[in-house]
């Protein structure tokens, strides 16, 4: 590049982002992390959304500003929009610049024009969503490509047909969320935030992205190790086939390519390892995996992906109770209850520091897992997981919520159970099932939660079963805290605030033991809370050295626990949320309530 187009391409840059500084300013009537002030909103989460899945230089990211407005949901197309938002950032966000709430009688329209890059001209275009909530329909140059209905999981249109000769490409979105008007999977999400309910999010909270791809490409891969066998295999799905074509899978070791298999005639090939690395907290080591499509020995297409070697499963001790074990060893397994909400961007962090600075904090106190609550994060989330060696519990957001609960693990009462609508149900298996298949290739994920505490549970032993024969390669928590059943590989107790455990000599024979929620203690910390007053948690201190007392008792009560039985426990939790302020850290991640050094000594007691 000669010097001339050089300062040209400089000036470009900064007239963009003094016009991006000018259209949008986040709210700043609450508190926020000190990251929103890193944002550029001219290029927001700027990162490759799909680590599990990477092509180079065929992407283009189109998070920024976009045309926004909010429509009566009777009005079938907006004739003029409001303003400029922030995507990938809710509409109720402050990141959004908006801070606006929309409602099951209202529809939140977006619009922006677009070009294609001349490199990705003559291919197939898709239109890629992290995460929208929830029903999106999405048109291009006037014409719907398709609709969409799930907050949580990614999906992705071909826009291909619908681009016009013209460098300029309209694209409007539609999107409605009846929050819990409707009986969609929705977490914490209410109208009116109270106590341990939060905010709404609405629209587009995930990356929007644009990749550029041959006739013929990689749609997918499942990756599924077996330690015991020494294999790992690797399905793959194509968008269509051909008899002349090859798919060839590479596992790799840094640079060394270690082992390599074609695809068979099923789809898939297992490819062996000797002396592999396992993966675990205190070593996450990842093999990456390299996958081409191959026609008349020229490679079409070619992704990069990783996997690891862990095994998870449960087993049982001397004393004949089950534990649960990595890699077929006993590692008790310790954690936050973790809600993965921001004071500024609600479900979306302001930067991806700020999404790392969770995790490191966690890891620098001695928690090898994090139960993610009733929501799902980014795939760069559990891929940075996987990197760190955090263990993650995951959890079903719930939704269609007003059955009854017996906290009491043993009694089975089905009268307990959601009388669910066709509907409501459908939401539920759909979006859960794509959850499940979105994030199977992430290893850091050993558990997977279908309920939580009764909300919205129905036909637990149909749904727990069905869970465990999709995905054999982990263990499954029926309802953590919720109504019993005789299923699933758990007993999990909810008990406020001391921990506890259920017993073994009723359920520790045939399930893991497990503590599911404990501790909630309180500490609201001046100038670093939601709001000014009626703060709350499940009991409250004045000062962190009398947090830090209380805690480190209920430590010492866990470490007699684990002898008698218990696998794993999870303390609520990570950050304060909202009016909550039980976080170990305050919502906007400016003070740590509870010095590190000193939890992560009592907390490595835990593991040994």
């Amino acid at each position: 590049m000669n010097k001339k187009a050089l300062i040209i391409l400089l000036l470009s840059l900064v007239v963009n982002e003094l016009y991006a500084q000018n259209q949008w300013a986040f709210k700043k009537d609450k508190i926020y992390t000190s990251w929103a002030n890193d944002l550029n909103p001219s290029a927001p989460l700027p990162e490759y959304p799909r680590p599990q899945l990477v092509r180079d230089n065929n992407w283009k990211n189109l998070n920024g500003l976009w045309d926004y407005t909010i429509t009566p949901k009777t009005e079938a197309n907006p004739t003029r929009f409001e303003g400029k938002i922030l995507v990938p950032f809710a509409v109720e966000s402050a990141l959004s610049g908006v801070k606006r709430t929309v409602g099951k009688d209202s529809t939140l329209w977006y619009r922006n024009n677009i070009t294609i890059p001349a490199e990705m001209k003559g291919k197939q275009i898709l239109l890629h969503f992290g995460a929208v909530d929830w029903q999106t329909e999405v048109f291009v140059n006037g014409k719907s490509v398709g609709t969409h209905e799930g907050g949580f999981d990614p999906f992705s249109f071909d826009i291909t047909l619908f681009l016009n000769k013209k460098n300029n490409q309209e694209i409007k979105i539609r999107v409605w969320d009846p929050t819990e008007d409707g009986p969609q999977p929705r977490g914490k999400q209410v109208k009116r935030p109270r106590g341990i309910w939060y905010t709404p999010v609405t629209g587009i909270w995930q990356t929007v992205w644009l990749e550029a791809l041959p006739g013929t490409y990689i749609v997918n891969t499942k990756q599924t190790p077996d330690i015991d066998t020494h294999t790992i295999k690797v399905a793959i799905a194509l968008n269509k086939t051909s008899e002349t074509d090859k798919v060839k899978v590479e596992v790799l070791d840094g640079a060394n390519v270690i082992t390599s298999e074609f695809l068979g005639t099923d789809g898939s090939a297992t490819l062996k390892l000797t002396d592999e690395k396992l993966w675990s907290p205190s070593s996450p080591f990842l093999y990456d995996l390299r996958i081409s499509l191959i026609r008349n020995n020229k490679t079409v297409d070619q992704v990069m992906s990783y996997f690891a070697m862990r095994k998870i499963s449960m087993g049982k001790d001397e004393n004949g109770i089950q534990r649960m074990l990595l890699n077929n060893k006993f590692l008790f397994q310790y954690g936050p209850l973790d809600q993965g909400w921001w004071p500024d961007g609600l479900y979306t962090p302001a930067t991806e520091a700020a999404m790392k600075f969770d995790v490191d904090q966690l890891k620098a106190m001695g928690f090898n897992m994090i139960r993610k609550h009733i929501k799902v994060e980014s795939a760069r989330y559990y891929n940075y997981c996987d990197k760190m060696g955090m263990l993650i519990w995951q959890d079903m957001p719930s939704g269609d919520l007003g059955n009854s609960w017996n906290p009491n693990p043993g009694t089975v009462n089905n009268e307990t159970e959601k009388n669910r609508s066709a509907d409501s149900e459908a939401y539920y298996r759909k979006e859960w099932t794509a959850i499940m298949d979105d994030l199977h290739n992430f290893p850091s994920i050993v558990v997977w939660t279908p309920f939580n505490e009764a909300w919205g549970q129905f036909k637990t032993v149909e749904i727990t079963e069905w869970t465990m024969k999709k995905d054999p390669s982990r263990l499954v928590n029926s309802a953590s805290g919720g109504n019993f059943f005789n299923t699933g590989h758990f007993v999990d107790l909810h008990n406020y605030p001391q921990p506890a455990m259920p017993r073994p000599d009723l359920f520790g024979k045939d399930r893991i033991l497990v503590l599911g929620e404990f501790g909630g203690l309180g500490l609201p910390v001046d100038g670093h809370t939601w709001q000014q007053k009626d703060n709350w948690g499940y009991q409250s201190f004045k000062t962190k050295e009398e947090l830090f007392a209380k805690y480190a008792l209920f430590i010492k009560r866990l470490e007699e626990l684990i002898p008698l039985g218990l696998s794993a426990a999870v303390y609520t939790q990570t950050t304060d949320v909202e009016i909550e302020t039980n976080g170990i850290m305050t919502y906007d991640r400016a003070i740590i309530k509870m010095p590190i050094p000193e939890l992560r000594q009592i907390h490595t007691k835990l593991y040994k």
